[in-house]
């Protein structure tokens, strides 16, 4: 199986953004199939249904095929990648790597604080999902231990953690978490019977819905070099769901682990049993557009990479 590999750039030092959620968010109208929490993170309901998971156009790699359906229930999901700010309010820290030097700074009328989130490994992720749950009252989803308090988990390990990889989802959480592989193609192709078939999360065009090695060059550079950065979440067009940033400008973490599809059809997949690798969906705004694709799968390492953040989703 083909893998690839990701590509790594020089960390530079993380500076904490001292910031309200509010700064980007402040403008989105709340209703009540766009639930919204403390950190300001919009999500949209989408609706349960079948899709054909895989490569159905031939465009990409064997490790995305064979093409099985599968039948999902409906789900809430992020409209937008975690941010810089948003992680800041849940955490109390911002480990992004794109801080405000080494000509990483934002583009021309962008801010820092509304760039997604990154360099945080799967294990930062599903912290994070925990103790937004417990912020929000809502029952934790993920139990380590025997407990599903992240200050009983101990220090987030910096390497693959085999008390951390046995993880288990609580039964009945309503709690926020880490989509499926399978959620997570399913909501960037568009839901029920993918409408459309784009390649891309809302189109065959990639510039409209991506950031990637094509366009993400900043316009205000200052050394006069090609600059390629990420951008704020939504500066690109939505999917028809009402998503954006499916596609480019950061990988996002599943919940699955690394591993082959199967053929036949299945019903709320969860992925493989085990692995060494998460699974990782979306691109990168310095990747070719061919892994943006919405079909385009990928893995992580732990504990951390520079082009890595994560979105939620919600039962």
């Amino acid at each position: 199986m083909k893998k690839f590999l990701l590509k790594m750039i020089t960390v530079c030092t993380v500076t904490a953004i001292a910031v309200t959620t509010a700064l980007f968010f402040a403008g989105c109208s709340e209703s009540s199939d766009n639930p919204k929490n403390s950190s300001n993170i919009e999500m949209v309901r989408i609706p349960g249904g079948s899709f054909q998971m895989g490569d159905t156009k031939n465009e990409g790699h064997s490790y995305e095929k064979p093409v099985h359906k599968v039948t999902l229930t409906g789900f809430y999901m992020g409209k937008y990648p975690v941010t810089e700010a948003q992680y800041q309010a849940v955490m109390g820290s911002n480990p992004s790597s794109y801080d405000d030097g080494l000509d990483r700074e934002p583009a021309t009328g962008e801010v820092q604080a509304n760039r997604p989130v990154e360099r945080v490994s799967w294990y930062n992720a599903i912290v994070f999902c925990n103790k937004l749950s417990m912020a929000e009252n809502l029952s934790p989803a993920y139990s380590i231990s025997g407990s599903t308090n992240p200050a009983d988990w101990g220090s987030v390990p910096t390497s693959n953690n085999s008390t951390w990889d046995a993880v288990t989802i609580v039964s009945g959480s309503k709690g926020y978490r880490l989509p499926t592989e399978a959620q997570w193609e399913y909501a960037a192709k568009g839901g029920n019977g993918s409408p459309g078939n784009y390649s891309y999360s809302g189109s065959n065009t990639v510039g409209e819905v991506a950031w990637f090695n094509e366009n993400s060059e900043k316009t205000n550079n200052e050394d006069g070099n090609r600059d390629l950065v990420m951008h704020e979440v939504g500066k690109k067009l939505p999917n028809g769901l009402g998503l954006y940033d499916m596609s480019g400008n950061v990988w996002e973490w599943c919940w699955d682990w690394y591993g082959e599809y199967p053929s036949e059809a299945q019903t709320n997949p969860t992925g493989v049993a085990s692995g060494s690798t998460r699974v990782i969906r979306g691109g990168a705004f310095f990747e070719l557009a061919v892994y943006a694709r919405s079909v385009s799968r990928s893995y992580g390492p732990n504990p951390w990479n520079n082009i890595i953040g994560f979105r939620l989703v919600r039962p």
